[in-house]
């Protein structure tokens, strides 16, 4: 039987330590005000048994870890047909590169880089009567948790400041990628990055890519399939021009977000979250991605 929560005391003894944190992403004016020392780690088990360390209460901005709920919501509107619109290989660029986008005909090559969320953002504003509204009480129906918001600070310091993304769904358009109006689609866009939870709330979101797609209630919002494939999506494009090293280092599926947070599973074990919002020259959590190196290291725990 591991002791999780004597595992997570000592990453957060760890953490602590360390003095080179990374750099907050300041190209996101309402991002660049949080403090970097911060650092919590949430862990919820098969047994839903939680274990927590540090700042792991704190509300922050989930940013990309975003793209997988949006992902869900879509295959759970329409299936299959996700894939003729956006492709499932890693793309070895940083998340905001636009030139695979020219180059494979507006056809992007997976759901968790920026251009191919936006295309995923677009399928949900075309099937959903209120994306934001309906978007917010998919999450928060998973997580059992209605205080699970948008900062709506934060999506208008997006807003204000996305010219890359507008870039992108223009050339989305271009390509016939984008059926709405490039407004819309990353209006909806940048309140999904907003999204503010805590370790554990994230924890409890994801539960369900660790548990045959259920939620904690024991509800299927996903079908064994969409979770074989989503967990796989999560392994080889999660973390971006990263995703190579943290399977290397880590070992499990998950996804990072600008906003500093880092979800990750073991399926059928456990689903675990870390914050801390300095970030790497990839554009991961510097001390998160440390973090659960040591976990996984220390428990022995991981998909290989």
């Amino acid at each position: 039987m591991i002791d999780f929560q004597s595992v997570l005391n000592a990453i957060n003894d760890d953490a602590s330590n360390v003095k080179e944190r990374g750099e907050i992403a300041d190209y996101i004016p309402q991002l660049a005000k949080i403090d970097v020392k911060h650092f919590g780690i949430h862990l919820i088990d098969s047994q839903q048994k939680n274990f927590s360390a540090g700042d792991s209460h704190e509300l922050f901005s989930i940013q990309s870890i975003s793209k997988v709920l949006t992902l869900s919501l879509a295959l759970n509107l329409i299936g299959e047909d996700v894939w003729k619109r956006v492709d499932v290989e890693p793309s070895g660029d940083p998340f905001n590169h636009l030139s695979l986008l020219e180059l494979e005909n507006g056809i992007p090559r997976n759901p968790l880089i920026n251009p191919g969320a936006i295309v995923i953002a677009d399928i949900l504003v075309s099937q959903l009567e209120h994306p934001k509204d309906d978007f917010l009480t998919f999450v928060r129906n998973i997580a059992n948790d209605d205080s699970i918001t948008y900062d709506e600070s934060v999506a208008i310091s997006e807003k204000e400041t996305g010219f890359r993304n507008f870039a992108a769904a223009n050339l989305l358009k271009s390509y016939d990628n984008l059926n709405n109006d490039v407004e819309v689609v990353l209006d909806f866009y940048f309140h999904q990055c907003s999204l503010s939870m805590s370790c554990e709330q994230l924890t409890h979101v994801f539960y369900m890519f660790m548990n045959h797609g259920k939620c904690r209630r024991n509800k299927a919002y996903l079908t064994l399939s969409q979770v074989k494939r989503i967990n796989a999506i999560m392994l080889t494009c999660g973390f971006y021009d990263e995703a190579g090293e943290f399977a290397f280092e880590v070992g499990l599926p998950g996804k990072s977000g600008v906003g500093g947070g880092i979800v990750a599973l073991l399926p059928n074990k456990f689903c675990v979250a870390t914050w801390s919002p300095g970030l790497n020259p990839k554009g991961n959590s510097k001390i998160g991605m440390l973090a659960l190196e040591k976990l996984t290291t220390e428990t022995e725990l991981s998909i290989f």
